[in-house]
Parts: structure tokens; sequence; C-alpha cells
């Protein structure tokens, strides 16, 4: 390995270790949250990452020692983006969502009440049958 692949190579990882510092799993699902209502929260977010670095030589070797001027630098960037709230109350729990619901969370949302409709559906039916 070369001296300026080595010396990519040491900022990456520093780079790479800087965001593992930043992000972690309490980043993406907050912590437990309860309130006076009984009611149980956790905050659930979006949590984007960008990484770049690059490096090398430059100038001439004149000594014919093969050590070259090296130069690079490295780059790291994170965003964190709520997308909306866990919330449980008794034996229930549902996606709070922060902003305007896809139809598929629409439709999930509508779940639970869609399948209690059904329930009773079925038992109404099953007591007019008796």
């Amino acid at each position: 390995m070369t001296q300026s692949n080595s010396e990519i190579q040491q900022l990456m990882e520093t780079a790479m270790t800087s965001l593992r510092e930043m992000v972690d799993v309490n980043t993406v699902v907050g912590d437990l949250i309860e309130t006076a209502e009984n009611a149980s929260v956790i905050p659930i977010s979006r949590v984007s990452c960008g990484f770049v670095a690059g490096g090398g030589s430059y100038g001439s070797d004149k000594s014919g020692s093969g050590n070259l001027p090296f130069a690079g630098g490295s780059g790291a960037g994170v965003s964190v983006r709520p997308v909306g709230f866990l919330v449980g109350t008794g034996s229930s729990m549902r996606f709070v969502s922060t902003g305007d619901p896809s139809p598929l969370e629409r439709a999930i949302e509508a779940l639970p009440g869609l399948i209690e409709q059904v329930k009773s559906f079925f038992a109404e039916r099953a007591k007019n049958k008796e």
C-alpha cells in the first residue's frame, strides 16, 4: 500500500468513527415518554448520512526517496427528520405521522377499525343464527 492510500484510509476511518458517534439507535427511535394520561409516546425519525473522502500525492520527488507530499480531506453530514410517534394507550398501539400520510399509511391506520367491524359483523351473524 502506498503512503497516499494509507493516509486516505486514515481520513476515511476518522470520518466513519465520527459518524458512528453522532448516529445511534436512539437517534432513529427516541426515548420513551410517559404522559400524565398513562400514554406512552416514542418519537421516530428518519436519519440520512453522507460521507466523502479523497486525497493524493502531489509535487515531484527530486530526491528519489518516493516520499511525495500528501493532500487530502474528508467530510460527513447527517440529517435527522422526525416522521412520527408511536403512541400506546392501554393495550393498543398506533403510529401518528408528523407529515401528510401516504395511502399505505392511511390503510395501515384504518386496519384496526376494519378488523373490529369484521369481528362485529361475524359475531352478530352468529348470534342471529342461534
